[in-house]
């Protein structure tokens, strides 16, 4: 009778693979997880004295938040997802009203604003935009890098930073290629014409409601903490949009020159001159031939919107408007829901929304307050408590603060605390809240401090050691400016 041996396959049991895998993830995550050892230690800490319970939670929210929004050991969006249940489930607030507290018109206007940047580029005007520049300023170098600096200002001011960023960067791109291929010849020109665009993107985008979704935020907490509509004197917190082009739009516009002489002082372009670029890109334009019908359809849609938001804000709302615009472009055809749909960051509409609810929560639950307290204490130790060198240091806080996390992010966390600090001290909200919203412009040390640091990044051209090497610069050019306009400008238009 024959023998059949059955064998079993050898299997080594060895744990080393998930081990491994285990190990990678517990690094990759070690922020997540520092964050939340950090989280519960403040939530067992005892209550400071001065600070409710609520407000404790409500700052340990926060604190978790914050590191996270730093280190970005998870998806942002995820972020927002954890302050939207730490809200129900520590704070014991019906799910309902946390609800409520995320709607608001500053999120419609940041999402309208976001359906609107999709629409503009999907026209590529690009090409047509650089000749445009090139026919104002002529060609040499320094005035292309002021007509580039003032047309994405322009553009910035009024449709965000990152729209126009990824409109200019391909004008930049073919001024660039026009002159030579070879990067080594146009490393110093490629660093002034693409910080052209990232900084006249940063310095206009506080000119305008429309500029940023900070800038809207702001205006949110103003009307959220300070409107009464039952008390005609609290009317002067409700910013309409040219109320706020009148006290920012001047900052913007002084500091053009300053950052063209800073580009050409420290990167010392190679071509004085981009005349025979300039040749090549009209003949390129005249290969596209005329406007189309289209093209002028969009350049309409966008202005009526613009003078949607300049003359009928104060009753409709920005956010209204915003998302009237962005569906008058889809019901013409100029752009599909589609192209919308994934063209869209819905992730930072979600992530905005929920700021914007822990932003209202630190308020209720005085934990701004406490924080905004507690801050003017050190101030005072070190003998600043009022007038311009109280103005500064909020500028230098909120600097810090957006140089490490998203402009519109530092907004929201400390948009409640300086806010109050303006009530302690005495000072006018507005003023304290324009500061803190222009400040956090001044994203300019770091790649990821703007969409448009990012985007100019990614052309290849420039190094991270470059945004050091201006951005010291223009962080004490751009507070200088700030500081003296609140000082001797916005008085004299009544704040």
């Amino acid at each position: 009778m024959a023998r059949f041996e059955f064998h079993a396959p050898r299997i080594q049991l060895t744990g080393r693979p998930a081990l491994r895998g285990l190990a990678f993830f517990l690094n990759e995550k070690r922020w997540f997880f520092i964050a939340m050892l950090v989280g519960v230690i403040a939530f067992l800490a005892p209550t400071p004295e001065g600070l409710t319970r609520e407000g404790q939670i409500v700052l340990t929210i926060t604190i978790v938040a914050v590191m996270l929004f730093i280190t970005e050991p998870v998806p942002l969006p995820s972020v927002a997802l954890m302050i939207i249940v730490a809200q129900v489930a520590l704070l014991g607030i019906d799910s309902s009203i946390v609800a409520r507290s995320m709607m608001s018109d500053s999120v419609f206007f940041i999402l309208g604003s976001l359906m609107l940047a999709v629409a503009i580029v999907k026209q590529r005007l690009d090409k047509r935009i650089a000749f445009l520049i090139i026919k104002m300023t002529g060609t040499k170098t320094a005035n292309v890098s002021i007509g580039i600096i003032a047309v994405s200002g322009l553009m910035a001011s009024v449709i965000g930073e990152h729209t126009v960023a990824a409109m200019m960067l391909p004008v930049a791109l073919t001024l660039i290629s026009l002159v030579s291929k070879d990067r080594k010849q146009v490393r110093g020109l490629a660093a002034v014409l693409l910080f052209s665009i990232a900084y006249g993107c940063s310095i206009a985008s506080i000119a305008t409601p429309s500029g940023g979704a900070r800038n809207a935020i702001m205006i949110g907490y103003w009307r959220e903490f300070f409107f009464d509509p039952f008390n005609s004197e609290t009317s002067k917190f409700i910013v309409t949009y040219v109320k706020w082009a009148i006290y920012n739009y001047p900052l913007f516009l002084v500091q053009i020159p300053f950052v063209a002489f800073l580009l050409l002082k420290v990167f010392k372009p190679e071509q004085k001159n981009i005349s025979r670029a300039v040749v090549r890109l009209r003949e390129q334009v005249e290969e596209q031939g005329p406007m189309k019908a289209r093209d002028w359809v969009a350049i309409f849609g966008f202005f009526m919107t613009l003078m949607g938001w300049i003359f009928f804000s104060e009753g409709w709302g920005l956010g209204t408007i915003a998302l009237v615009g962005a569906t008058f472009f889809l019901i013409v055809g100029l752009v599909q829901w589609s192209d919308v749909n994934s063209g869209v960051n819905w992730g930072v509409v979600l992530l905005y929304a929920a700021a914007i609810s822990l932003g209202v929560q630190m308020k209720d639950s005085q934990a701004a307050e406490w924080v905004a307290l507690s801050f003017l204490k050190l101030l005072g130790a070190v003998g600043i408590e009022e007038g311009v060198s109280l103005w500064g240091a909020v500028s230098l806080l909120t600097t810090l603060t957006t140089n490490a996390m998203s402009n519109g992010a530092a907004v929201a966390v400390l948009g409640p605390i300086t806010l109050d600090i303006a009530n302690m001290t005495g000072e006018s909200p507005l003023r304290m809240g324009f500061i803190t919203t222009v400040s956090s412009s001044f994203a300019y040390l770091t790649v990821v401090g703007t969409p448009a640091a990012t985007i100019v990044y990614s052309s290849g051209y420039l190094k991270s050691s470059d945004f050091l090497k201006a951005g010291l610069w223009m962080v004490i050019i751009s507070m200088i400016v700030l500081l003296l306009a609140a000082a001797l400008y916005w008085p004299l238009i009544g704040l």
